[in-house]
């Protein structure tokens, strides 16, 4: 019997995948989880940032220090992302994505250097906390952007997952 199991596959495979998951509630759609492993990387990276940020401040101008901050970070947030935001492994355009990234990286510069300089411009005596906070609020706004433009255009093959 068990010979014309195996002749007729009837038995299992032992090579089967286990179901997927089924979400349940509003993590049923996908949006909803990139946003919430989006999050999660986020944090880290504007910890991150805000720390070298804090650290190299002192030293040196604030639109250098804000520029130093974000690129250290962006290779860092960019791998993140493509990982567990956007569940994508191995070696298949990682260039691309990391070049992508920049680019992405340029913009949320572009975003948070303007707050600094309009900071600068209508308080030229602003404090480090003061930037910190700027750049923190500016770097929401960076951050939908960023969000945006990995969903969107550089991770876009992976966005139903």
């Amino acid at each position: 019997m068990e010979i014309a199991a195996e002749a007729t596959e009837l038995r299992s495979s032992p090579l089967r995948k286990p179901p997927k998951k089924r979400h349940r509630g509003v993590l049923k759609y996908p949006v909803v989880r990139q946003l919430l492993r989006f999050t999660g990387v986020g944090i880290v990276c504007t910890a991150s940032s805000l720390a070298i940020y804090a650290l190299l401040r002192p030293w040196i101008d604030p639109q250098l220090a804000n520029a130093v901050a974000l690129i250290v970070t962006s290779l860092m947030n960019t791998a993140l992302n493509r990982r567990l935001t956007f569940k994508i492994t191995g070696r298949k355009k990682r260039a691309q994505d990391h070049l992508s990234g920049a680019i992405v990286i340029g913009i949320a510069l572009v975003i948070t250097g303007g707050s600094l300089g309009l900071l600068h411009l209508f308080r030229p005596e602003a404090t480090v906390t003061e930037e910190l906070w700027t750049t923190t609020l500016s770097g929401f706004v960076a951050t939908a952007v960023r969000f945006t433009l990995l969903r969107h255009w550089i991770f876009r093959r992976a966005r139903h997952v």
